[in-house]
């Protein structure tokens, strides 16, 4: 999280033709005026125009050209759109994240799965896959986990003799993880484009979020074991204990979030409430690695990097009112019935139009956009809501780490000042590894499911 993260510029010859398929995809299905929303959205994305501002002219302009929506209630909408209590739990999320990056937390957590897993196989790229693991269930971010993770331990695998595509390619696809292990701001997005529970949805990723946690690592261990990569010496139980007592403090915040929602001590947004205040508490008067005067820059980029995602979900709620007040979502609902599609079919068309967004767009965008307009289909085709969500953000986790908006690439080569192309060639075996549990997660419901089940979250 505290990175910046400036949206790259894509030549038109990658962005012509998925606008063009999509642009004909609408005319055809959605016919008449309607079909100028996405005609319209998609213009406005080839000429560079980020997202939220894209999305807000388009809803504007059709509003004063195209219908008889009085324009009072764009002005309310904007505010009674946005002032879901789940809504509050995105900049807390994105506090204790930079709290936790800045303070230390992420090379403890490093030390403590050095000392499990170093001995094996790629034995610093495992406890960078296994750190990641760990500091997804405190941070709620996958570019906040990619820094604080790999800004540490990528320099320590280039001195200790491995690639540098390889510790690049673990870190970025690992670093995906902090979008599926609860918390996961991604997540409170579904929750508010969708109106299901953030609950019951950070406790569906933990199956699934440990599931990709371990293929991550076989892939990683597989790798290593064949090229002959280092391995560390075994640490003894003394080590490891010492290990575990230092991290102990960064890993209480697992416990304190999961353990407040599942108990009822706390809702997600006040569970993320609580995690800023102990991020900060543990930074600064316990690790003592951020001192007082770096605060107001925390704060700061925390601030910066909220508004943009409020920016985003405010334009993206208009574009939602626009789309339920034209019919779109029940028209398209209707079509897909029409034509027969079941619910494996379905699944699969999602996946494809999700990765395909992927290409041209950033999760958030993606998710607010897309979601209030395949939900309702889902669920006429009985498919969980909750199972729905976690396919969404697994699909997001995906389009992170492949070109050319993957964002955790950008901060990847940040870090280890590689290429993207370099970078896209360094992930394909991790990539591939996430394709194989996408289609896994997609159609076995029951990863998803069996949790919030069990817990008595859902039915």
């Amino acid at each position: 999280m505290s990175a910046t993260y400036t949206p790259p510029q894509h030549p038109l010859s990658i962005k012509v033709p998925i606008a063009i398929l999509a642009a004909l995809a609408a005319l055809a299905y959605i016919g008449g005026a309607n079909a100028v929303i996405f005609c319209l959205l998609i213009g406005l994305m080839l000429t560079g125009m980020p997202i939220s501002i894209a999305l807000g002219l388009t809803v504007l302009t059709f509003l004063f050209t195209m219908t008889q929506v009085p324009i009072e209630s764009v002005a309310l909408k904007l505010f009674t759109g946005i002032e879901k209590f789940e809504i509050m739990a995105i900049p807390f999320f994105i506090l204790a994240g930079n709290f936790l990056t800045h303070g230390g937390v992420a090379r403890r957590m490093i030390n403590f799965a050095t000392s499990l897993v170093g001995h094996w196989y790629g034995g610093l790229g495992l406890a960078g896959v296994m750190a990641c693991a760990l500091f997804a269930a405190v941070s709620g971010s996958s570019p906040a986990t990619v820094v604080a993770i790999g800004s540490i331990i990528l320099p320590a695998m280039v001195k200790q003799g491995f690639p540098n595509r390889f510790g690049a390619g673990v870190i970025t696809t690992s670093g995906a993880l902090g979008i599926l292990i609860p918390p996961s701001i991604v997540m409170v997005m579904y929750s508010v484009a969708t109106n299901t529970s953030v609950g019951a949805l950070f406790m569906a990723g933990v199956i699934p979020g440990i599931m990709l946690a371990c293929l991550l690592g076989f892939t990683t261990w597989w790798r290593a074991k064949k090229n002959n990569y280092p391995r560390l010496a075994k640490a003894s139980w003394a080590e490891r204990w010492q290990a575990f007592r230092r991290s102990v403090w960064g890993l209480l915040l697992i416990v304190i979030v999961m353990g407040g929602i599942y108990t009822g001590i706390f809702t997600p947004t006040e569970a993320a409430a609580m995690s800023a205040v102990y991020a900060f508490f543990i930074a600064v008067f316990v690790y003592k690695d951020l001192r007082l005067s770096q605060i107001p820059k925390v704060l700061l980029d925390s601030a910066s990097m909220s508004a943009m995602l409020l920016y985003i979900i405010t334009n993206a709620v208009l574009f939602s009112f626009l789309m339920t007040h034209e019919n779109i979502p029940q028209a398209m609902a209707d079509w897909m019935l029409h034509m027969g599609l079941g619910p494996i079919t379905f699944l699969l068309a999602v996946n494809l139009l999700l990765l395909l967004a992927g290409n041209v767009m950033e999760p958030s965008s993606i998710v607010l956009i897309l979601a209030p307009i395949l939900f309702p289909v889902a669920t006429q085709l009985g498919i969980h809501p909750v199972h729905f969500g976690i396919l969404i953000v697994v699909n997001m986790e995906v389009g992170m780490c492949h070109p050319p908006v993957g964002l955790n690439l950008y901060v990847a080569s940040g870090i280890t000042k590689m290429g993207i192309t370099e970078l896209t060639v360094a992930v394909w075996p991790w990539l591939l590894t996430m394709v194989f549990f996408l289609i896994v997660v997609t159609y076995i419901p029951g990863i998803s499911l069996w949790l919030p089940k069990m817990l008595g979250m859902i039915t």
